[in-house]
């Protein structure tokens, strides 16, 4: 049966649900172990729900080789790297991942990874990990999809640089291999991304055409986008993640560091509360500041008899008397009493 959530550990994800939010270390650890142990460590205190890894080697990735197809070209912060030399510099060590996997567990936080070739799928399936997720730029490899939705596995797909029709190809092969329940995150992949070029509308748009829960996989330089996104129902936010930007490596240019993932947190705690529901209630807080309304009263001292007018009655703050959608029956009237000036204007006032 396909799902309309997704769950990891205790933790449901769909719309009305508290959002997930993941921390993606990627190559931030820089090739040192107890700087990724930090990292996770910071990201549990800076409020993730989890810590996400990429697991492959330079040699499940690409070949080496210098000509032209494997070097990256203009536009990147990659910029005249062959690929095979990027991901050397930028991988995680796998026997490190069980390590962090058990210090997670230790701590409380989810750690779960990227899975780029098919003897990753098995290593992360003997590491146990609680979901896998499927990387923008692997969203056309249908078998990794299949073995990954093979598992059983709850499946978190990633849509950067993606069209409708391959998203569609991806949840159907997905799904006709056991994955009954998945995710999909809108993705720019750009690095960093510009904000005019998220299309975060996107977001209600997959949630209805699949049937699943989306959120956002987000590369811009700030923390408005990944709030804006959550407004527009996104239930997970996967943000990168760093102890410094100062010190170098491939992807710390476009990482959050501590304080502004808390920050970013913080923000979307807050805007998911303020979310709510559909409702036209008034609250407690709200229903105090209905006296401050305007209503109908006396404003100049009335005789019995005497007739109401412009001049004696008017619809003022606060609201005590009556609503003022009766000043046209009320005026013309008389009044049925004496009335003093700041009285507010009652039907047993009037004849």
């Amino acid at each position: 049966m396909i799902s309309t959530y997704i769950q990891i550990g205790n933790r449901r994800i769909e719309p009305g649900y508290s959002v997930y939010i993941i921390a993606e270390m990627s190559a931030n650890h820089n090739q040192d172990f107890d700087q990724a142990v930090r990292i996770l460590h910071a990201a549990k205190e800076a409020g993730a729900n989890a810590l996400k890894l990429q697991t492959y080697t330079p040699d499940t990735m690409t070949i080496r080789s210098d000509k032209e197809y494997f070097r990256i070209g203009k536009g990147t912060l990659w910029e005249g790297k062959t690929l095979y030399q990027l991901y050397k510099e930028a991988y995680t060590p796998w026997e490190w991942q069980l390590k962090l996997k058990e210090i997670a567990d230790e701590i409380g936080i989810d750690l779960f990874s990227t899975a780029f070739d098919p003897t990753a799928v098995d290593f992360l399936e003997e590491m146990g990990v609680p979901v896998h997720k499927v990387a923008s730029f692997e969203i056309v490899d249908i078998p990794l999809i299949e073995k990954m939705a093979s598992t059983g596995k709850p499946l978190i797909i990633s849509t950067g640089m993606a069209t409708l029709g391959e998203i569609e190809e991806a949840v159907q092969a997905a799904r006709e291999a056991g994955a009954t329940q998945i995710a999909l995150l809108k993705c720019t992949s750009a690095y960093p991304a510009p904000p005019e070029e998220m299309n975060l509308r996107t977001i209600p748009h997959l949630a209805e055409a699949f049937g699943v829960p989306v959120g956002l996989s987000d590369h811009t330089l700030a923390i408005a986008v990944p709030v804006a996104a959550v407004a527009l129902g996104a239930c997970i936010v996967e943000k990168h993640f760093t102890l410094s930007r100062d010190i170098p490596g491939p992807d710390s240019a476009f990482s959050l560091e501590p304080q502004e993932f808390k920050a970013m947190v913080e923000a979307i705690r807050v805007a998911e509360k303020a979310l709510g529901k559909v409702s036209y209630e008034v609250g407690e807080r709200e229903a105090a500041s209905r006296v401050f309304r305007r209503s109908l009263f006396v404003v100049k001292d009335m005789k019995a008899g005497e007739v109401f007018t412009h001049e004696n009655v008017r619809s003022i703050r606060p609201g005590y008397g009556l609503p003022p959608k009766f000043l046209k029956e009320v005026l013309g009237r008389r009044a049925a009493c004496d009335i003093k000036a700041g009285t507010p204007l009652e039907w047993r006032m009037i004849s």
